[in-house]
C-alpha cells in the first residue's frame, strides 16, 4: 500500500478519539485523509459494531474513495467498504465503511434520528461549507450531547482554519502538513485576456500545447466549470492529442465509473485530464505535474425566483485557486497556468461564501422541522434571520408546517422526497389527485437542468398555445423516451442527452417513492387527457401559490405578479392566452435602456402554467377576498371606488362600486385635500381668520381651554367637510371653517364667540369684521361717523385687549389708527372735523361726537 502524508498522524487520530468523542483534522489536498482516516477508525474499533459513515460533497468523490479503499484492502466495493449516492448504492451486510453524499445522511436522520448502526461519522471537505455539511455538523453535535454520547465525529478540512470548528465541537485539532513542492504559477497577460473572440476551450488548447512545447513530461490536469466545457475543450484538443500521442480524458460526475477510473489511474501514455472542481480536493490523481485553471466552477446556488437549486458558473476564490495549483506539486515541482490575469486573481474573495449565508433554506428548515430541531439547533455559523423568515413563510405557503413550525401531514409526506419543498408539494398534490407518476415526471423536469438545448430554443418556431410549459416539457421527455434516449436522435430533437438521462433517473426514483403517497381521488380514466391535465395544473399551483400572475391585458405578454411588480412571458412559452397563470420559473434580464419606456431590468418568465379562479378558490379559499379599492383620479381630482376580487394582493377582477363606503371615500378625499393644502378649500382668508381667532383666545384667555388647531384638527375638519362628497370641486363648496368650528364643544364655541368674536356692532347698528392676525392686536375699520356715540372703543378677550380702530374718512382712507378712542375725540377730532367738514359738507361733523347719533347703516 502506497504511503501517504497523513499516515504518521493516524496514531494521534486514534488516540484523540479514544480520549474524546470529536476531532478536527486539517490536511492539504493529496494528504490521504479521505481514504486513510475512515479506515483507521474502523480498524481501531472506534465505531464499535457500527459503520463509519463518511460524508462527501460529491457523488464522484464518494464512489472513487470507496473504490480506492476497497482496492487497498484487496476487496471489491460493497464488501467492507461501500458507497451510497443518489441513484446508486454499492454496499452489503458486511459493509463497515460507507461513503455517502451529504444529503443522504439528512435523509437517514429523518428516518432514524439516533443513527442506529452508525458508530462514527466523518465530515470530509468541511472547508467547502456546503449547507448539508453545516446541517450535519450541527445536528450530529446535538446528537452527541443528547442521545448518542458514544458517537464519534471527525471533521476534516483542506483549507479551513480548524479553530472555530474545534471550538464549536469542543474538540482537539490535528494538522498534517503533507508533501508539497513548489509550483510556478503563471497568469494571462492583460493583453491576452483582452483578446476578442477567444473562447475558453481555445485558451485551454493553447496552454496545453505550450506546456507540451516547453517540455512538460507528465500529466496535465485542467479545471473547467462543467461537462459542456469539458466536451468543447476535448474537441479543441483532439487533433493535437492524436499527433502528440496524448490521451485527453474527461472527469466529472455524470461519467460511467469505468471512464472515471480511466482518468485517475496511472497509464503508460501521458494524459490531459479535463475535470470539474471534483479534482480540486476530493480526488487525488497521481502523475499530475501541471495544472491549467480556467478559474471557473459551477457553484451551487438557487433561483431567486423559485428557491430551487441551480448551478451557476462563477469565479472561484483565491483559496480554491491555490488548491488547484497545488495539485501540480504533489510529487515534484510543478507548473500552474491560470487562464486569467493576476489582477483578476487578486480581486477575488479569499474563500467562497458559505452556502448557509447565501442559499434558500426552506429544504433545510423542513428537514429540521421533521427532526424536531427547527427552533433550538446551534450552528457553526447561524443562517441569516431574513433567509430563515423567508423559508418559514414559503413552508407555510406550501402547507408544509403549521403555525408552531411543526410538519403538517403534507409536510411529512414532502419529507419523503429528496426534493426542494416546492417540488415535494407538487408531487404530494399530484398523488392526491391520482396522477403520482405524472407528478414525479414534472418534479424531475423541474429539479434537473433544462431538458431543451439552448440553441434549439433560440432557433425554434413559435410553439402552439397550450395550458402549461411543464406539460410541453413532459411531452418532449416522452418523445425522448420513445427514442430510447439515443444521443444523436435527442440532439436532432433539440433535447440534451445528459439532461434527459438525469431526468429519467430522477423520475424513476420519485415514482418509486410516490407509490406510498395517499390519494384523495381515483386516477383519471385511461385516455381522459383533460382530467390528467387538470390534476397537474392543480399540482403546479399547489407548489407555487406565491407566483400567481395576471395578464395585464388580453394578448399581452406582460403579467402582474402576486407581491407587486411585473414580468414578461418568454416568447417560447405556450401559455399565450390564459388570463391567469403561475410563473413557475423566471430570470432577470437586462432591458434595452435606449428603448422608450424600457426598464433597466425585467423578469422573463421561462416556464408558466395556466390557472383559473375556480382552481384558486378550491385550493386557497382563504387567500381570496373582495374589497373596495379607493383610488384617486389626479386628472379629474376625484375619488373613484372599485369593487375588486383579489388573490392575496393580486387583483383578479375589478368594477366600479355602486355603493362605496362613505367613510373610506371621505378619508381619501380629505387625505388628498390635506396634501394640496387645507386653505385651498375655504374662501380666501376664512380659514386663517378662524385659526387666528382661536390662537388669540388661547393666548389672552388660557383659562377658556381653547387652542390653535394643528394638522390633526385640520385633517379631521377636512374629513367632516368631505363627508358625502367625492371631488375637490364639491369640497370647495363645503364650509371648511364651519366644519372646524363644529368640532368644538358648545361651551368652547360660546367662549370663542365671547373672547374672540368674529364681528362687532357699532352704535348705529353697523357690524364690522374683526381682523385677527398672528403677532398683531385685532383691528376693525369703519367710517369715523360709525363711532359717534362711543366714549371708548370696543375690546376683545373679555375687555382685556382693546381693538385697533381704523377710522376712515368718506374717501375710505384712514384718518387715524388708534386704540384710544377717548384720546382721539379730545386731541385730534377737532382739527380733523374742521378739515373734513370743508371737503365733505354733506356728512355730519358734530362738535361732540360722544353724544352724537351715528348715521344709520347704508342699505345695500
Amino acid at each position: 500500500m502506497q504511503p501517504l502524508p497523513i499516515d504518521p498522524l493516524l496514531p494521534e487520530v486514534v488516540a484523540a478519539l479514544r480520549a474524546g468523542p470529536s476531532l478536527v483534522i486539517e490536511a492539504p489536498p493529496g494528504a490521504g485523509k479521505t481514504t486513510r482516516v475512515p479506515r483507521a477508525l474502523h480498524e481501531a474499533g472506534l465505531a464499535g459494531a457500527g459503520e463509519v459513515v463518511v460524508l462527501e460533497p460529491r457523488r464522484l468523490a464518494a464512489r472513487m474513495a470507496a473504490r480506492r479503499v476497497a482496492d487497498e484492502l484487496g476487496e471489491r466495493p460493497g464488501e467492507t467498504v461501500g458507497y451510497q449516492v443518489r441513484f446508486d448504492e454499492v454496499a452489503g451486510p458486511r459493509t463497515r465503511i460507507r461513503y455517502v453524499t451529504e444529503g443522504l445522511l439528512t435523509r437517514r436522520l429523518l428516518s432514524e434520528p439516533a443513527l442506529p448502526g452508525v458508530g462514527a461519522v466523518v465530515l470530509d471537505e468541511l472547508h467547502e461549507r456546503h449547507l448539508q455539511g453545516d446541517l450535519a455538523l450541527a445536528f450530529l453535535r446535538r446528537l452527541q450531547r443528547t442521545t448518542r454520547p458514544d458517537l464519534k465525529l471527525v471533521a476534516m478540512s483542506a483549507t479551513l482554519d480548524a479553530g472555530p470548528v474545534a471550538a464549536f465541537l469542543g474538540a482537539p485539532a490535528l494538522r498534517s502538513e503533507g508533501r508539497r513542492f513548489e509550483v510556478a504559477v503563471e497568469h494571462l497577460s492583460p493583453e491576452e485576456a483582452a483578446a476578442p473572440d477567444v473562447r475558453l476551450e481555445e485558451r485551454v488548447a493553447r496552454a496545453i500545447r505550450r506546456l507540451h512545447r516547453e517540455g512538460v513530461d507528465g500529466d496535465v490536469l485542467v479545471f473547467l466549470p462543467g461537462a459542456a466545457e469539458i466536451r468543447r475543450a476535448r474537441d479543441a484538443l483532439a487533433a493535437w492529442a492524436a499527433s502528440a500521442g496524448v490521451d485527453v480524458l474527461p472527469l466529472h460526475g455524470d461519467l460511467p465509473p469505468e471512464e472515471q477510473d480511466r482518468a485517475v489511474r496511472p497509464a503508460a501514455r501521458r494524459k490531459v485530464i479535463l475535470s470539474t472542481n471534483v479534482a480540486e480536493t476530493s480526488i487525488t490523481i497521481d502523475g499530475v505535474v501541471a495544472v491549467v485553471d480556467s478559474g471557473l466552477a459551477r457553484i451551487a446556488s438557487h433561483s431567486p425566483w423559485s428557491g430551487l437549486p441551480t448551478l451557476e458558473v462563477k469565479k472561484v476564490s483565491r483559496a480554491s485557486a491555490a488548491q488547484r495549483a497545488g495539485r501540480a506539486g504533489r510529487t515534484r515541482p510543478g507548473r500552474a497556468v491560470r487562464l486569467y490575469t493576476r489582477h483578476d486573481h487578486d480581486a477575488r474573495p479569499e474563500f467562497e461564501v458559505p452556502e448557509i449565508l447565501r442559499e434558500d433554506l426552506s429544504e433545510t428548515l423542513l428537514a429540521l422541522a421533521g427532526l424536531g430541531a427547527a427552533a433550538d439547533l446551534e450552528w457553526l455559523e447561524p443562517p441569516p434571520a431574513p433567509a430563515l423568515e423567508a423559508a418559514r413563510a414559503l413552508l407555510a405557503d406550501l402547507g408544509a408546517v403549521d403555525a408552531a413550525g411543526a410538519p403538517t401531514a403534507a409536510g411529512r409526506a414532502m419529507l419523503r422526497f429528496p426534493l426542494h419543498p416546492r417540488l415535494g408539494r407538487l408531487l404530494v398534490e399530484a398523488a392526491a389527485r391520482g396522477v403520482p407518476e405524472d407528478g414525479a415526471l414534472l418534479a424531475a423536469l423541474l429539479g434537473e437542468r433544462d431538458l431543451r438545448e439552448r440553441r434549439a430554443l433560440e432557433g425554434a418556431a413559435l410553439p402552439p398555445t397550450g395550458p402549461s410549459d411543464l406539460l410541453e416539457l413532459a411531452q418532449a421527455f416522452d418523445e425522448a423516451a420513445r427514442a430510447r434516449f439515443d444521443p444523436d436522435r435527442l440532439r436532432r430533437m433539440g433535447v440534451s442527452p445528459g439532461a434527459a438521462q438525469a431526468v429519467e433517473r430522477s423520475r424513476r426514483q420519485l415514482q418509486r417513492l410516490a407509490r406510498a403517497l395517499p390519494r384523495d381521488v381515483p386516477p383519471p380514466a385511461a385516455g381522459d387527457e383533460p382530467a390528467r391535465e387538470a390534476a397537474l395544473l392543480r399540482a403546479t399551483l399547489a407548489a407555487y401559490p406565491d407566483r400567481v400572475a395576471r395578464r395585464r391585458s388580453p394578448g399581452s405578454d406582460e403579467v402582474v405578479l402576486v407581491g407587486g411588480g411585473s414580468a414578461r412571458l418568454d416568447p417560447a412559452s405556450v401559455v399565450r392566452e390564459a388570463p391567469l397563470l403561475v410563473a413557475v420559473d423566471a430570470e432577470a434580464r437586462r432591458g434595452d435602456r435606449r428603448a422608450p419606456g424600457a426598464r433597466a431590468a425585467e423578469a422573463r418568465v421561462r416556464l408558466a402554467s395556466a390557472v383559473t379562479q375556480e382552481l384558486l378558490l378550491d385550493l386557497f379559499p382563504e387567500a381570496l377576498r373582495y374589497d373596495e379599492a379607493v383610488q384617486w383620479n389626479a386628472q379629474a381630482e376625484r375619488v373613484e371606488v372599485a369593487e375588486r376580487l383579489l388573490y392575496r394582493d393580486l387583483v383578479l377582477e375589478e368594477a366600479r362600486a355602486a355603493r362605496p363606503d362613505p367613510d373610506a371615500v371621505a378619508d381619501a378625499l380629505a387625505a388628498q385635500a390635506l396634501a394640496r393644502g387645507a386653505r385651498a378649500f375655504a374662501p380666501e382668508g376664512a380659514l386663517d381668520a378662524l385659526v387666528a381667532r382661536l390662537a388669540f383666545a388661547a393666548e389672552h384667555a388660557p383659562e377658556a381651554g381653547l387652542a390653535a388647531p394643528g394638522e390633526a384638527e385640520l385633517a379631521a375638519a377636512l374629513r367632516d367637510a368631505a363627508r358625502g362628497r367625492r371631488s375637490f370641486a364639491e369640497l370647495r363648496e363645503a364650509d371648511l371653517p364651519g366644519a372646524l368650528l363644529g368640532r368644538l364643544e358648545p361651551r368652547a364655541r360660546a367662549a370663542l364667540e365671547r373672547l374672540a368674536p368674529e364681528r362687532v356692532t357699532l352704535p348705529g347698528g353697523r357690524t364690522v369684521r374683526i381682523h385677527y392676525e398672528p403677532g398683531k392686536p385685532p383691528w376693525i375699520e369703519s367710517r369715523l361717523q360709525d363711532f359717534f356715540g362711543l366714549a371708548q372703543g370696543p375690546a376683545a378677550a373679555g375687555g382685556r385687549v382693546p381693538l385697533v380702530l381704523h377710522l376712515l374718512a368718506p374717501n375710505q382712507r384712514a384718518v387715524q389708527v388708534t386704540t384710544d378712542l377717548a384720546g382721539f375725540w379730545d386731541r385730534h377730532y377737532p382739527a380733523i372735523r374742521r378739515e373734513l367738514s370743508r371737503r365733505y359738507p354733506r356728512h355730519a361733523w358734530p362738535e361732540d361726537p360722544r353724544t352724537a347719533a351715528p348715521p344709520a347703516p347704508r342699505r345695500r
